[in-house]
């Protein structure tokens, strides 16, 4: 066990938050107000090839792991875009975890480069609002119709599907009850995100509002055979190599949020002053920033084992959905406790606290439910009887 600074890691951390820091707070709240995706950050960091982080180098990309891509997006989200920021970005990173591991030959070598350029824009179409969590129960359907499928259903929460060529979609291909087990018979398809047999309609939402969601309402939608990832009834499985890594990413990017905040509420703490001494003088203010600062710094090595893991090859679904878990709690905790110091004014805009407690709380939620982990553990982890 070595925790020496890694010159690469920490490289790729100092040049992330240089070019981050060119879009500063008041250009992310702009944005989020306005509901306007953020695309001259998103081509700052496509033309430097960064988006191409994880994708091998015989398709053009940067071929590094998900340490080397949580490091980048853990930076990009301690400056002031937070998850607007990171959520620009890492979709077009994890989403083709699923390709690069199982995809075709052919796919990889067309639509992998233009991803690793920044010029192909993916969206995760996975989730379900019949089916929530239990995936095993999602509607869309797929019908072989010839040389190809026609596709008919459903998605909600998809992330940036406005700004999307294609779609990372998981449909059934079987029946449900047909199957030996629940999560058989799904199939994932790079899909194309065609306007003529896609309506999407955007979910207004508490914050990181730069960065869209979607219902995408798919009609008789036509997919290529050659556009099955995979094989056809393994699409679950394949979706793995996207769903820890995302895990792994968005608790990376939690820690840089919860670090951001409690670096906002320092400075605040030391200039505040108030009965003739700064607030940061009274233990009321800086006990819960300290408190918080070496809950992140645990929560980090959490993250960054996972993805080690994840990068070795190993089984990473415990460690991914632990450091979720950790990462997530960590930082909504400490971007309450940066509100809490400065007082009413955390509560205005202008002073950004309140934008990055907003983002914050949707770790919680996403990509899964801290009390999914939590299942997860006690049944796959600690081996205690199914509770769902």
């Amino acid at each position: 066990m070595d925790f020496a600074a890694d010159p690469e890691l920490e490289s790729i951390a100092g040049e992330a938050a240089k070019l981050a820091a060119g879009f500063d707070d008041d250009y992310w709240l702009d944005h989020d107000e306005r509901r306007a995706f953020p695309w001259d950050f998103y081509r700052a960091f496509a033309e430097r090839g960064w988006v191409g982080i994880v994708i091998p180098e015989e398709y053009g990309g940067a071929g590094l792991g998900v340490l080397h891509a949580g490091t980048l997006l853990g930076a990009i989200a301690n400056s002031g875009g937070a998850m607007n920021a990171a959520s620009a970005m890492h979709i077009s990173i994890f989403g083709m975890g699923p390709v690069i591991r199982h995809g075709s030959e052919a796919m990889k070598r067309k639509y992998l480069p233009p991803t690793a350029r920044g010029d192909l824009h993916t969206s995760f179409g996975v989730t379900e609002d019949d089916a929530g969590t239990d995936t095993s129960r999602i509607r869309t359907a797929a019908r072989h119709d010839g040389e190809r499928w026609i596709v008919n259903g459903k998605k909600v929460w998809n992330t940036k599907a406005q700004q999307c060529q294609k779609i990372l979609l998981l449909v059934r291909t079987t029946p449900r009850e047909e199957c030996a087990r629940r999560l058989d018979g799904m199939t994932l398809f790079l899909a194309d995100l065609d306007p003529d047999h896609c309506e999407i309609r955007e979910i207004p939402k508490l914050g990181r509002n730069a960065v869209n969601s979607n219902e995408v309402f798919i009609r008789d939608l036509p997919v290529l055979e050659e556009d099955v990832v995979g094989e056809v009834g393994r699409g679950f499985y394949h979706l793995l190599d996207g769903l820890n890594p995302e895990r792994i990413m968005i608790a990376a990017e939690a820690v840089g949020i919860g670090l951001r905040a409690v670096g906002k509420a320092v400075d605040y703490a030391r200039e505040r002053v108030v009965f003739e001494r700064p607030i940061g003088q009274n233990q009321a203010i800086a006990h819960p920033l300290a408190d918080s600062y070496t809950e992140l710094q645990a929560a980090e090595l959490l993250w960054q084992k996972a993805a080690w893991s994840y990068d070795r090859g190993e089984s990473a679904g415990a460690l991914a959905n632990m450091a979720k878990l950790r990462c997530a709690d960590a930082a909504f905790r400490a971007c309450d406790r940066a509100l809490q110091t400065f007082g009413g004014f955390g509560y205005a805009r202008e002073f950004h606290v309140e934008r990055y407690w907003r983002e914050a709380r949707l770790l919680r939620l996403a990509p899964i439910s801290q009390e999914m982990v939590l299942n997860f553990v006690a049944e796959h982890v600690l081996e205690l009887p199914r509770s769902y």
